[in-house]
């Protein structure tokens, strides 16, 4: 007789491998589930130990929220108590594009907004080790008419639209889905933000234009700082609706059409009163911080998405871009903690698009926002040109990028022309002279010292051939150690896999090898 645990197995198994046929563009090489070892990787000790400290247990359910400017992944897990606790922050590797919702596809843009993740999404054959599929577009996406696919959450730290982690940390991810999914949760939320919806941030930007459709999110994100709880996501008349209920008179569930009028519904009292008041106070503390003059965020930097300043610091001249920096500390002081998971060589850090802040005119000031547009507004965010020379593009031979990575691009190499002095004070700046000074605002520390113009310039040392990247074309890629366990220096780490626990996927489906 099967028991329910290996029933409930089976199930899993189904559902996690018709994904694998539905993704199978990540990867043709279709293996059993059952033999999968990258997918199969126990959840860590350390994660263990957490759960059993913060009073959570292995299969509760799990909930994710991304950030962009913090450069941040969050777990929570439901504990016994039924709220949801934070269980580990993961500093994320690279994303790309810019603050903001995604519009089109190829946009370069990382998705803003709330997801939801069922087994089916979940690609153990994924070309970058391990990712899920963040269900861009949903409802309230297409409602608009957004496009765009195949965004996720994956290992390989090279993003071209999606969020990308190290090996290591999207293993230790993987492995938390799977076991919330054995645990019978039948989809995870995933919520992504453009930065935490505190009062700093929301006066940082509020001259940005997406301000509209934040200020909408943010209402999802309030309700779940009241109550430790998943809000229920419904969409209507083009916008997102929060924890709605039926009304006392109805006899059934409203039903909701992202491009429909609204039904008849109503917020559950409790949830609603503490919704208010947290928002009242965020607004007072926000009027505080526009009274006194808080600097507004610059706009349209033309730098492509951010990376967290634990990988930056390790990157020759690595930059956070739009992702913010230690607060108290220089990636100098950051480069000797040790990095959280494998950095490839590949990595392709975020910097300035320096042909577009060359074509901008000279002393532009920031956008004020004016008064908001309509709920349905289509706010459409412009792609950043491919083009980058120069100094970076230098530095990209420098450090081996070359063609090595498949997702972000690296751009091709320009002559670098020497620049003579200006003629008198009063000449007006050249796009050269301005092209210098974006370097200088956009890249932190640089040494500016180095860019006086000199009387010559000698022969740049021709660019050593790159030995191409094999690592991909394994059939079977090396287990990547888990990043709980103290494993992540900077270096590709190979050797056997790891031995299953008795709690895994292979064991859980060794009745049906």
């Amino acid at each position: 007789m099967i028991s329910r645990s290996l029933a409930r197995a089976l199930l899993a198994s189904v559902a996690l491998l018709t994904a694998s046929v539905l993704l199978a563009g990540c990867d043709t090489d279709q293996v059993s589930l059952a033999t999968n070892a990258k997918a199969n990787q126990p959840v860590p000790p350390k994660l263990l130990a957490a759960m059993v400290e913060k009073n959570m247990d292995l299969q509760s359910p799990i909930l994710v929220r991304l950030f962009k400017q913090e450069a941040e992944l969050e777990v929570w897990k439901q504990a016994r108590n039924g709220q949801f606790a934070l269980l580990k922050t993961y500093p994320i590797c690279r994303w790309s594009g810019d603050l903001g919702p995604k519009v089109r596809e190829g946009d370069r843009q990382a998705p803003e907004g709330f997801y939801s993740i069922n087994p089916g999404q979940m690609n153990p054959q994924s070309a970058y080790y391990l990712s899920f599929n963040t269900g861009y577009p949903n409802a309230f996406d297409k409602a608009l008419g957004r496009s765009g696919s195949q965004l996720m959450v994956h290992g390989d730290c090279s993003s071209r639209g999606c969020y990308a982690m190290t090996d290591e940390q999207i293993a230790e991810i993987y492995s938390l889905g799977r076991e919330s999914f054995f645990g019978g949760q039948k989809a995870f939320q995933l919520q992504a933000y453009p930065f935490k919806m505190t009062p700093v941030n929301m006066a940082k930007h509020r001259n940005n234009p997406n301000m509209p459709f934040w200020k909408m999110i943010k209402e999802g994100y309030d309700h779940f700082e009241v109550t430790r709880q998943e809000p229920k996501v419904d969409f209507c008349e083009k916008k997102y609706v929060f924890d709605a209920a039926k009304t006392p008179d109805a006899k059934r569930d409203p039903v909701f059409d992202a491009s429909a009028k609204c039904p008849a519904y109503v917020i559950p009292e409790d949830i609603a009163s503490a919704v208010r008041e947290k928002d009242a106070r965020d607004q007072v503390e926000y009027n505080k911080l526009v009274a006194k003059g808080t600097p507004m965020a610059r706009m349209n930097t033309g730098i492509d998405g951010g990376m967290n300043k634990i990988f930056a610091s390790k990157i020759p001249e690595g930059s956070t871009g739009l992702s913010e920096n230690a607060e108290g500390s220089t990636l100098e002081m950051l480069a000797m903690a040790k990095a959280p998971g494998t950095i490839p060589g590949h990595v392709n850090p975020p910097k300035p698009n320096l042909d577009a802040v060359a074509a901008a005119p000279a002393n532009q000031e920031p956008v004020v926002a004016v008064s908001a547009p309509a709920a349905n507004t289509r706010v459409a965010a412009a792609a950043p040109a491919e083009k980058s020379g120069g100094f970076f593009s230098n530095l990209g031979r420098k450090m081996g990028m070359g063609t090595a990575d498949t997702t972000a691009t690296t751009p091709p190499p320009q002559a670098t022309a020497s620049v003579a002095p200006a003629a008198a004070p009063t000449t007006p700046p050249t796009a050269t002279s301005r092209l210098k000074a974006a370097v200088t605002r956009f890249v932190p520390g640089r040494d500016t010292s180095k860019d006086t113009p000199k009387p010559a310039v000698a022969a740049a040392k021709p660019a050593e051939p790159v030995k191409p990247d094999t690592r991909l074309a394994a059939t079977r890629p090396a287990l990547k150690p888990s990043v709980s366990d103290g494993a992540g220096e900077a270096t590709q780490i190979m050797g056997a896999a790891p031995v299953v626990s008795s709690n895994s996927f292979d064991s859980r489906f060794g009745a049906v090898k």
